[in-house]
């Protein structure tokens, strides 16, 4: 069974939380996760990060931060 509040996405913009959600399925998580950069990927300095909050792992974000960029 799914846990409820599994995966956790989260909208940032000018680096201060904007939206954020919990899903306990992660096909879900990410079906929203491109929901929310269609129509939120246009704010100012926008960042859409999705956790999976049982194992603390950064699932996915947007932009895509290259290692060692800014």
């Amino acid at each position: 069974m799914p846990e409820p509040e599994r995966y956790h996405l989260t909208l940032t913009a000018a680096g201060r939380p904007a939206m954020h959600g919990w899903w306990g399925s992660e096909g879900v998580a990410r079906a929203k996760f491109t929901r929310w950069i269609g129509s939120r990927g246009s704010v100012p300095s926008a960042r859409v990060t999705l956790v999976d909050e049982q194992t603390g792992e950064e699932l996915d974000s947007w932009p895509r931060v290259v290692s060692g960029q800014p």
